[in-house]
Parts: C-alpha cells; sequence; structure tokens
C-alpha cells in the first residue's frame, strides 16, 4: 500500500511540474535546438524541389551527357546537347589570354557542369542534386555531433539543473518541501517531470528530422530503405535520444542539488565525454555518450583532413550491445539518481546565499 501511495505522489508531483518545465522561459531556447537541424534539412530539401521543377523541362539525357569527353569543342557539345540550364562567358580584362567558357546542363538527377577554355573542354564535373546515401551520412553526423553531443547535452542541463537550482532562484521551494511527501519522492517526481519534457522534446525533433531528410528522396531509394533498415533506424535514433536525456538528465539533477553554478559541471562533464576515447574500457562505461553511441544504427563520419586530435576526439570508442547500452546507461542513470536521493535529505534551503 505504501509503494503504491508514493507511486500516486510521484505522479502528481511530475504532472503538477509538467506545465512548468514545459513552458517554463529559461527553457524556450531548448526548443530551438531540438528544431534546428530540421530547418537546414528542410531548405536543402526545398531547394533541391525547387530547381529539380525548374530545370524539368530542360533535361538532357545521360547518354549525351555521359559522351561528353574533355577535348571536345563547345559547338560539337551544343550540337549533341543542345542549349544548357546556363552559361557565361568569361575573358581577361586586359584581353590577353584565352577565353572561358562555363555550361551546366542537367539530366534529371545529376548536374554537370563544364569549362571550355579558347573554345575546348578542359573540366568536367558531376554534382548528384539529391543522393540518399550522402545524406544518410550527414544525418548520422548531425545526431551524433550536434543532437547528443550539444542539444541533448545543454538542453538537458537547462531543463534538470532549473528542477532544484531553479526553484532556489524563484523562492518557491520550500513550498514543495512544505507538501507531505518524502524528498526522494519528490526528487523522483520532478525528475520523472523533466524526463518527459525532454524525451518529447528531442525524440520528437529526432524523427521529425529524419523524416524531412527522407521527404525529397527518390520514391524508389526511399521505398527500398523503409522495407529493409528504416524503421529499425529510426527507432535507434530515437532511443538513443530518450536514454540521453535519461542520462544526462539525472546527472544534471544532482548537480542541481549539489553545486549552484551550472558551468562547473558542464564543463566537466563536456570534458569527461570528450575524452571518452582515451579512457580505459571500464571508465568508458561511466560515460553517457559512450552508451548512446552504442544504439546509433550508423557510425559518424569522421573528416580524414582534420588534424589527428580531433579525429581521436571525435572517433567513438569500441561500442556496446544494444542492450548492454540500454542496461548500462540505466544502470548509471540509476546509481546517480540514488546519490541524488541522498543528497535531497540533507538539503537545506537558504535564499539568502543564492
Amino acid at each position: 500500500m505504501t509503494t503504491v501511495f508514493r507511486l500516486r505522489q510521484i505522479s502528481t508531483i511530475a504532472r503538477l511540474q509538467l506545465r512548468r518545465v514545459f513552458f517554463a522561459r529559461r527553457s524556450l531556447w531548448v526548443y530551438l535546438l531540438a528544431l534546428f537541424p530540421s530547418v537546414i534539412f528542410f531548405a536543402h530539401g526545398l531547394e533541391v524541389k525547387i530547381r529539380g521543377d525548374r530545370w524539368a523541362g530542360r533535361k538532357t539525357p545521360a547518354a549525351v551527357l555521359d559522351s561528353i569527353q574533355r577535348g571536345d569543342s563547345d559547338g560539337a557539345v551544343l550540337e549533341r546537347a543542345g542549349t544548357p540550364l546556363s552559361e557565361r562567358t568569361w575573358r581577361p580584362p586586359d584581353g590577353d589570354g584565352p577565353s572561358h567558357r562555363f555550361m551546366t546542363y542537367f539530366d534529371g538527377r545529376r548536374r554537370v557542369d563544364l569549362h571550355f577554355e579558347a573554345g575546348i573542354l578542359q573540366g568536367k564535373s558531376t554534382r548528384t542534386m539529391l543522393d540518399f546515401e550522402e545524406d544518410r551520412t550527414v544525418y548520422a553526423a548531425v545526431f551524433q555531433y550536434f543532437y547528443l553531443r550539444c542539444a541533448i547535452f545543454f538542453g538537458c542541463l537547462g531543463i534538470f539543473m532549473n528542477l532544484f537550482r531553479g526553484e532556489m532562484l524563484d523562492k518557491t521551494l520550500h513550498f514543495w518541501f512544505l507538501a507531505p511527501a518524502r524528498r526522494e519522492v519528490l526528487l523522483a517526481g520532478k525528475y520523472l517531470a523533466g524526463l518527459i519534457a525532454a524525451s518529447v522534446i528531442f525524440t520528437l525533433g529526432v524523427m521529425l528530422c529524419f523524416g524531412i531528410m527522407l521527404w525529397p528522396q527518390d520514391p524508389a531509394e526511399l521505398q527500398a530503405y523503409w522495407q529493409q533498415s528504416g524503421p529499425s533506424h529510426l527507432l535507434r535514433y530515437a532511443a538513443a535520444a530518450a536514454l540521453g536525456c535519461v542520462g544526462y538528465g539525472s546527472v544534471f539533477l544532482a548537480a542541481g542539488l549539489l553545486l549552484r553554478n551550472p558551468i562547473i559541471p558542464a564543463a566537466v562533464l563536456v570534458l569527461w565525454e570528450n575524452i571518452n576515447g582515451f579512457l580505459p574500457a571500464m571508465l568508458q562505461k561511466l560515460s553517457v555518450l559512450y552508451y548512446v553511441q552504442s544504439l546509433c544504427p550508423v557510425p559518424a563520419p569522421v573528416d580524414p583532413d582534420a588534424p589527428a586530435l580531433v579525429r581521436l576526439l571525435l572517433a567513438p570508442a569500441e561500442p556496446a550491445s544494444a542492450a548492454s547500452a540500454v542496461f548500462g546507461l540505466l544502470g548509471v542513470a540509476a546509481l546517480v539518481l540514488w546519490s541524488a536521493s541522498r543528497a535531497v535529505r540533507k538539503l537545506e534551503i537558504n535564499y539568502g546565499t543564492d
């Protein structure tokens, strides 16, 4: 009976706290973090759609464009390929030197840029207007480098640090302590409210961004992808985002109880998370990033031309299995929350020092 009563208290506290968490002015920027990548992918897809529609009536057969080789004259190219989408000519200002001519063609999927010098083709570059594999790789990079390392990290910092520290600043925490509920129950209710809010915001943000990334793709490629691995990829990304909220939420909730300045725990945790790949295997398991990266279905790309130190920092540690990642992160979060429950028992309210 006592357990059921405490669960009801936790539910009541979470319900009362949810409205404050979702609509707090201090948390409005969290929505911007969650939606920012969707705006970028939408702009990219919209640009491709507009260009494709504008150029649809002026396609050149792919076989014709493939037959164009360096050394061909501009007259021969015009005879075979017809009028280009765009054309411009450049001459040296002093008139000393050959003229340059640039032409652009489109075959429905690829944009082909041709560079002529003195009427002879010197350069040919081909760029696919929409590359599904490339967009999926870009999404993997955005998820791991922006969502996990930035948006979810700092979003949870803003949400969970304010659950107790914000109440201290607003001088309202004593009202909660006067309620007929154990402090551990209060902590559990506040954590549940923060977790629901953070998970909803970032999971929906991740899923919306994923859907917008798929929106402009070729229907045939999209159907094949969705029949093979699309749903599982989406589920793993959403699960990684939610578990990131579980882990970072517990850490920042505990930090809000123990520390007044959020900059200190944020700086320490950023450093810890980013040197994860250098740590021994046992210490790697004390990192939230280690577990959530293990759930990602596509490894994030690392620029081979980046400095060696940057590549080492961005390279993920050896991933754990999906089951180990889930239960390992839940175990870390439970340990942190247990420590926080002991700290909240000793918490004393002194508004004059905040």
